[in-house]
């Protein structure tokens, strides 16, 4: 009985650690949809406001990761990233039949702004849509699918082993050691310029963003190296950069739906 027992943990942990290593952990999307919230139109906080029943979009932003554990909702696991082979575009790439982080987006615009969708259709989607913005600026989730996207890029991350794609998701902002509340109140201030070029382009732009930043990665990471303080250094202002990206692009999609 014991030994089922520390089997059965055993299993739990592993189910738990696969799980956590999927994409942006809580901390990361709660601080995209907490800096999408301060860019939305009045038009789009009150719609959004009445589908989710008072919710924010950072208390529904892990709802995509939540749900992983039920079985009913094991076909949109592959909806949560985009593999294709470096030096290529999305376009050019052969498409998942399971479907992928942009299918997955474009499927989320197209049920909210479908008149006869029920209701319960646009709140799933929306919970889900928050979520995939900011898995879209994970920049690991616009990978490859020889490592599952860094997931087996083995690395030393201050003297534990992981991989590369949790050292994204969740190691360098666990390591910055700031809520998400703090991260979303300390974002860079943008002139006009700065923020318009965010804003601009359209999903297959924003792509092509993180995958130009998933390549620099690559090219200035090495398997099995070991990733501290320098790292850090490096990589943590590209960490805050991306999560605001999310956030201020998470509301032009959201202001566009709502209009």
């Amino acid at each position: 009985m014991r030994t089922l027992i520390i089997l059965s943990f055993t299993l739990f942990l592993s189910v738990f650690n696969l799980q956590a290593s999927e994409d942006w952990g809580a901390v990361g999307h709660r601080t995209t949809g907490e800096i999408a919230e301060k860019h939305l139109t009045r038009k789009a906080k009150k719609a959004i406001d009445k589908l989710l029943n008072g919710q924010s979009l950072a208390f529904v932003s892990t709802y995509g990761d939540e749900i992983k554990s039920d079985e009913l909702y094991r076909p949109y696991g592959p909806w949560h990233y985009v593999n294709f082979p470096f030096g290529t575009t999305y376009d050019e790439s052969l498409k998942s039949e399971k479907g992928d982080l942009v299918a997955a987006i474009e499927a989320c615009v197209e049920v909210l702004k479908n008149e006869n969708a029920s209701q319960a259709d646009k709140v799933f989607h929306l919970k889900m849509l928050v979520h995939f913005i900011g898995d879209l600026h994970q920049p690991l989730h616009v990978g490859i699918s020889e490592d599952r996207g860094g997931n087996k890029f083995q690395v030393k991350w201050f003297g534990g082993g992981t991989n590369l794609h949790s050292v994204w998701d969740t190691k360098i902002i666990e390591s910055y050691n700031m809520s998400y509340s703090e991260l979303a109140s300390n974002t860079n201030r943008l002139s006009k310029g700065d923020q318009q070029a965010i804003e601009s382009g359209n999903l297959l732009d924003w792509v092509a963003d993180s995958r130009t930043l998933c390549e620099s990665i690559y090219a200035n990471t090495e398997s099995g190296e070991k990733l501290g303080y320098k790292y850090m250094y490096d990589y943590v202002n590209v960490v805050r950069n991306q999560l605001q990206k999310g956030g201020i692009r998470l509301a032009v999609v959201l202001n566009d739906i709502f209009k």
